[in-house]
């Protein structure tokens, strides 16, 4: 095999199977490509190059032996550092946690390592997830490996947030897949601005236990990959119930990777009206308009929708979300563990005040100070009381919309990606990316982006499938569907090499 970092999860772990390859030959390809991208790309924090050759031995021992293999045997996956890794620094991409070493380990990770799986390393983020295109990380930008003018113009991209390591480096080929967690678009925003498959299942779907918080009602992992397939197999071994969180749903898995099928004959596809919003980006609307083509080239019966409470989606959700974490950050306070700025004859509140201003960020500090006025005596009704009964209504919307229709196609983001430093400090421009990912995380809805087409600087475009409450298969055939006939093959040139 010429290049192992070519293959996706899917035929690595059957080339492990069949013996067409080794899977300590796959971990140190991969292991090679990320020291080579590393200093131009920055999309991990920690590599971890040795857990994913003691995987992979494993993993070769045990075919070897003849023992069972696991879903993911052989294949190295980029974890997310939100995702916490006993025994390896675990950080959220933040000063305050800049030491951390967990003593133990996430559901999420532990089960993907139980499966066969092996870590190449802990990816960057926006800090504590906050943030939409991966430039507030205490640990440096992430830079896409994409270029505009294909690939000719010099200028770094933004790679999307906060997942922005997990989609640089998967669209980079440094790893055939990446946990992500999404909050209010974080899979699929970035998913789109680097050409790569990414799915948020529904709320519950996969443990949060081990994941360091951002806002609890809104949190979710899920799986970033090449396409639609390879998601598909990295979700069903994340997805589960798990006693530890009390917001895990109680039902088995369903097998949404023997069950994917792209032929939507029956199937109807809404196409919500208010998104068509001013000002869209026309490429983002072509690339819209075609999705409905290939929709109704798959066999869907298509119909205009109607999410009327879709314009209050945003402001609510940056009410309900810095709430969440203000109250979620707490916790970081210099005494129990993680950074501690003590000056000397310095007094208990006052190491609170340095500690939080030494370790968090400016973006985490504006959204603690956000959630702290909103939640705050004399404004609690006036601001979260009201943005959670928006939540109602943009949640009675999408059950209104899934009478007459099984899924719901909309553009992923309003714009293809946009360059390092070009929204930095317009706080309401940056927030504005999540304007059509927003609702469906409000109403804690299976979505997925999917790699649509390039517009005319050569950047990707994706478009988004949201569907009913924990029906991932529909969203997964119905971005299968798009897939196929997108027939979507653009890469970045490695420019790093």
């Amino acid at each position: 095999m010429s290049d192992l970092t070519e293959l996706g999860v899917t035929a690595i772990r059957d080339g492990v199977a069949a013996g067409d390859f080794s899977a300590r030959e796959v971990a140190q390809a991969f292991n090679a490509a990320i020291a080579a991208a590393q200093p131009a790309l920055n999309a991990f924090i920690t590599p971890t190059p040795d857990h994913a050759l003691a995987a992979a031995e494993r993993i070769d021992a045990d075919r070897a032996a003849g023992r069972p293999l696991g879903r993911l045997a052989g294949v190295p996956i980029g974890m997310k550092d939100l995702f916490c890794t006993q025994g390896v620094r675990t950080t959220a991409a933040s000063h305050i946690l800049g030491h951390f070493v967990p003593p133990y380990e996430s559901t999420v990770s532990g089960r993907l390592w139980d499966a066969g799986a092996g870590m190449l390393g802990k990816l960057n983020l926006d800090e504590f997830a906050m943030g939409s295109s991966n430039e507030t990380s205490a640990f440096g930008k992430v830079i896409s490996p994409w270029r505009r003018g294909h690939n000719q113009d010099p200028a770094p991209i933004a790679p999307g947030g906060s997942s922005g390591g997990s989609s640089a480096a998967v669209a980079a080929r440094l790893c055939p897949a990446a946990t992500g967690t999404d909050t209010g678009g974080s899979i699929r925003q970035p998913a789109a601005f680097t050409g790569i498959a990414g799915i948020k299942p529904g709320y519950g779907r996969c443990s949060r236990w081990g994941i360091v918080a951002f806002a609890s009602s809104l949190d979710q992992a899920g799986a970033m990959a090449r396409d639609v397939r390879d998601c598909a197999v990295l979700l069903e071994a994340m997805a589960g119930h798990d006693p530890k969180d009390a917001t895990s749903l109680d039902a088995p898995v369903p097998g949404w990777t023997a069950a994917l099928d792209a032929d939507l004959s029956g199937c109807t596809i809404g196409i919500p009206r208010e998104y068509r919003m001013d000002g869209m980006d026309a490429e983002v609307a072509k690339s819209w308009e075609l999705g409905i083509a290939w929709l109704k080239d798959a066999g869907a019966r298509v119909i205009d929708i109607s999410l009327p409470h879709t314009h209050y989606a945003l402001p609510a959700y940056y009410i309900i979300a810095p709430a969440e974490a203000s109250s979620n950050l707490a916790r970081y306070d210099g005494v129990r563990y993680g950074l501690r700025d003590l000056p000397e004859g310095a007094g208990l509140q006052d190491m609170y005040a340095a500690t939080r201003a030494a370790g968090f960020g400016a973006e985490v500090r504006r959204r603690i100070m956000i959630g702290t006025y909103v939640l705050s005596a004399g404004f609690y009704d006036a601001y979260f009381t009201r943005a959670q009964k928006l939540r109602t209504l943009i949640a009675r919307d999408f059950t209104q919309a899934f009478a007459s229709c099984d899924a719901i196609l909309a553009p992923t983001t309003p714009t293809a990606a946009f360059a390092l430093g070009e929204k930095s400090d317009d706080p309401l421009a940056m927030y504005l990316n999540d304007v059509f990912s927003v609702p469906a995380s409000l109403a804690g809805l299976p979505a997925m982006s999917v790699p649509a087409g390039l517009n005319g600087e050569g950047l990707p475009l994706g478009l988004q499938v949201i569907g009913r409450p924990l029906d991932e298969q529909g969203v997964l055939n119905a971005a299968l569907a798009i897939e196929q006939r997108a027939g979507f093959v653009a890469r970045p040139a490695r420019w790093w090499a």
